[in-house]
């Protein structure tokens, strides 16, 4: 009996200890498959993962390209020649006009600023005078510019005058004593007396051979920069005459229309299809324009003054 029970002790110590080894083996075999399986349980894992989140993908850095300013598309004032008569209305031009709403000026007024042939019996008069002119039926809506203007047609202004040149035009000396301040020279006087929305300037005088271009220019670009303040818009006009040789002085006038970004009403070009070029054959002095002339002149200013005048507003 005693021996029976100590056999089934030992049977029973020895599964236990069977079942132990057995679970000790199998966990040992556990660890060691996932020591060597480790990296292909994460491969598995990443490949899930990628499966689920987006690919990523580095955005290249773009390539820098260095600043261009945009072409300037305009005909070089070397070549002022083949510029038209009629302008176009200029970006700076719109910009002068809106800063005359700033200082005032008199949307119902222009003026003339130059020398005598700018009088009004040559210059524009004429659009004073009903049954004087006439408009072609495409042109009858220029007389809503006529009207609106009227009365400063055939003015003669405080910035015009015989002999008047670009020097002369800025001196107190030369200015209407009785209507213009002592520091004030005539277009500084017209400029505050009439507060125009434009101005056409037209200087052909010169005055000697010894003179040179130079102090032509210099003087124009303060007559320039002073009706520009004034929030007038300046309309430069080209001569027809080459007295002084080279074109000298209708170079000078584009030079500046190019340089500020103002309108030039290129009147040489219009008076090369008039006979002898426009100039006046009696007189036959190189200056002076002929009296078929006179209309032209008048003409195309007409068509500039109607064009800016119902843009810009």
């Amino acid at each position: 009996m005693l021996n029976r029970t100590i056999y089934r002790q030992l049977f029973f110590f020895t599964l236990v200890a069977l079942l132990l080894v057995s679970c000790s083996t199998e966990f040992q075999n556990n660890e060691i498959e996932e020591s060597a399986g480790g990296n292909a349980s994460q491969d598995s894992l990443e490949t899930e993962t990628a499966d689920i989140l987006p690919t990523y993908t580095a955005t290249p850095v773009p390539t820098i390209t260095p600043y261009t300013p945009t072409p300037d598309l305009r005909t070089p004032p070397d070549q002022w020649q083949n510029w038209p008569t009629v302008p176009e209305i200029t970006n700076r031009t719109f910009e002068i006009y809106a800063k005359g709403d700033q200082t005032g000026v008199n949307r119902q007024a222009f003026s003339k600023i130059g020398d005598c042939q700018n009088v009004s019996d040559a210059f524009l008069g004429i659009y004073d005078k009903p049954g004087r002119y006439f408009l072609r039926p495409d042109e009858t809506n220029w007389q809503e510019t006529i009207d609106n203007f009227s009365g400063y047609f055939d003015r003669d202004g405080l910035s015009f005058g015989q002999g008047l040149n670009v020097a002369a035009a800025l001196s107190p000396f030369q200015a209407d004593q009785n209507l213009c301040q002592p520091t004030e020279g005539p277009v500084q006087c017209e400029l505050r007396s009439v507060k125009p929305s434009f101005a056409f300037i037209s200087f052909e005088r010169w005055w000697n051979e010894d003179t040179p271009p130079e102090v032509y220019e210099q003087y124009l670009r303060t007559i320039i920069d002073t009706v520009i303040e004034n929030g007038t818009v300046p309309i430069l006009v080209t001569k027809a005459d080459n007295i002084e040789g080279g074109h000298r002085i209708n170079q000078i006038i584009a030079n500046l229309a190019y340089e500020y970004d103002i309108p030039l009403y290129n009147w040489w070009r219009a008076a090369r299809f008039l006979p002898n070029n426009g100039m006046d054959p009696e007189r036959n002095d190189g200056f002076h324009i002929s009296y078929d002339a006179w209309d032209s002149r008048s003409y195309y200013a007409l068509e500039i003054l109607n064009n800016f005048w119902k843009e810009l507003r």
